[in-house]
């Protein structure tokens, strides 16, 4: 029986590892990218860029399965835009999961959320739509993680900890046990946050502390 597939959205370097954890898992079968106007009938890790955002409506009707392949680091304005107009159009974003990453089987995973390799989700994680858990990134027992954020390579997020919808976890981040990252927060790379952050603010240093606000 041949794989369902899938359209990738997005062309960037996010895109390539998703690829990757896509073929990885060997769940679908890649149909093609949607990039740029300029970048249609290019290639990425050996895959054309067929469609533009303006397409999406035309190929749902083709298509069943998307995935948004869009990186996300100040903002997930973008990501956010495109999940929306696939889910308006009818696509169906499925969950995909690394072969190489641990996933408990007492973990939640929403739709169009990518796992990349070497990431672990414990007992009792909640994780949203969309989102993205890179490379090597730790998510403890009981920890929830809102929608459309990413957690970026090797961050770990304790325990209890609450990171709201429309977040980032920078690289190498730790979230001390319990902590509330609030919707729309910037953790900067390296941070060590030891209590509750508020909304739209980055965060950095070790201890954590607020920068500027963001949004």
């Amino acid at each position: 029986m041949s794989k369902p597939q899938l359209i990738l959205v997005g062309g960037g370097g996010h895109c390539k590892s998703v690829i990757d954890v896509v073929e990885a898992s060997g769940q679908f079968s890649i149909a093609g990218l949607v990039d740029t106007r300029d970048k249609l009938g290019t290639t990425l890790s050996g895959y054309a860029v067929i469609a533009t955002d303006d397409d999406i409506d035309a190929l749902v009707r083709e298509y069943r399965y998307f995935l948004v392949t869009v990186g996300q680091i100040k903002s997930s304005a973008l990501r956010y835009r495109l999940y929306q107009l696939i889910k308006s159009q009818g696509g169906l974003l499925p969950t995909l999961v690394s072969p190489r990453a641990y996933v408990s089987p007492h973990a939640q995973l929403g739709e169009g959320t990518v796992i990349h390799h070497q990431a672990f989700v414990n007992a009792g994680a909640r994780i949203g739509v969309n989102c993205i858990i890179n490379t090597a990134s730790l998510i403890e027992h009981d920890a929830q993680i809102g929608d459309h954020c990413h957690l970026s390579t090797a961050a770990v997020v304790n325990g209890d900890c609450r990171v709201g919808d429309h977040s980032f976890v920078g690289s190498r981040a730790v979230l001390s046990h319990g902590v509330h990252v609030a919707p729309n927060g910037l953790i900067g790379a390296g941070a060590v946050v030891l209590s509750h952050t508020e909304a739209g603010s980055l965060y950095a240093g070790n201890p954590a502390v607020l920068k500027k606000r963001v949004s």
